[in-house]
């Protein structure tokens, strides 16, 4: 492995770090709880950081961070790009995943991830809301704002981005999408400084918008039907990250930590 790619990884690494105890401070702050941390390690090589919180407002947030390497499984190998004369791989990112006790608030996804195998290295991730009971000025504040800090690195970033998100996060067998959209990305790998700004902006915007939405919304009143409808909200989300999420898939074919890949289970839900 070269040294510019050694670099690389320690940059993308040192980003979602600091990221990470960014989120961690700021969503401390506003509820006034503390997080639960546990390291863990990867037999394969590397481990991660799991960060759990179970507070007044955010009835559970998980904020997780690793950085693993290894080598892919034959069954995995194919679908990753570069392993076709190497199965090896190096892997850095964080998860965010955020449920509110108020059903009026949002349910709030991030991730963004690093990944070099032997024949390409690239950045993936995106954010999206789950919002329970759907609220207009929610839903276009946070595209609004993802607009903006895509349009600040390209112009065909949020359309594309977008269309993306709303292709992933779609129930194919209920018919429906998991809640308003976001971006979703993947690949991209055009220039290593150009691509991990957008990275950084991306993961400073979602900060940004998660505290400012919360600090909105957290008083609303809501009352039983509201909670029957969050609760029913959230079996979809259950759904779709046994189903379709591609992290949950990722890190159970790397032998990852498995509380730390189901970190984004929402704490209880209902089906009919």
């Amino acid at each position: 492995m070269s040294d510019q790619i050694k670099n690389q990884q320690n940059q993308a690494e040192k980003w979602f770090r600091e990221l990470r105890n960014q989120m961690v401070g700021a969503i401390q702050k506003l509820d006034g709880s503390t997080f639960i941390e546990e390291e863990w390690n990867r037999p394969g090589g590397g481990g991660g950081l799991m960060s759990i919180l179970k507070g007044d407002i955010f009835e559970k947030v998980g904020v997780n961070i690793s950085t693993v390497h290894g080598e892919f499984s034959e069954e995995f190998r194919g679908n990753m790009p570069g392993t076709e004369e190497d199965s090896r791989f190096w892997a850095s990112g964080i998860s965010v995943v955020a449920h509110m006790k108020n059903p009026r608030i949002a349910a709030a996804h991030f991730n963004t991830r690093y990944i070099t195998t032997k024949g390409k290295q690239w950045f993936g991730g995106g954010c999206d809301l789950t919002p329970a009971i759907p609220e207009q000025l929610e839903t276009d504040n946070f595209h609004d704002g993802l607009k903006r800090t895509c349009d600040q690195h390209d112009d065909n970033y949020y359309f594309q981005f977008k269309k993306q998100c709303d292709d992933y996060f779609f129930l194919k067998h209920r018919g429906e999408p998991r809640g308003v959209g976001g971006i979703f990305f993947d690949y991209i790998d055009k220039n290593f400084a150009k691509d991990l700004s957008f990275i950084k902006d991306t993961g400073q915007y979602f900060i940004n918008f998660l505290i400012e939405n919360v600090k909105r919304k957290k008083d609303f009143e809501f009352n039983k039907d509201d909670l029957e409808a969050l609760s029913k909200k959230r079996s979809r989300y259950v759904e779709f990250n046994l189903l379709y999420d591609r992290g949950t898939l990722f890190g159970l074919k790397t032998g990852g930590n498995i509380d730390a890949i189901l970190m984004s289970m929402p704490p209880n839900a209902k089906w009919d």
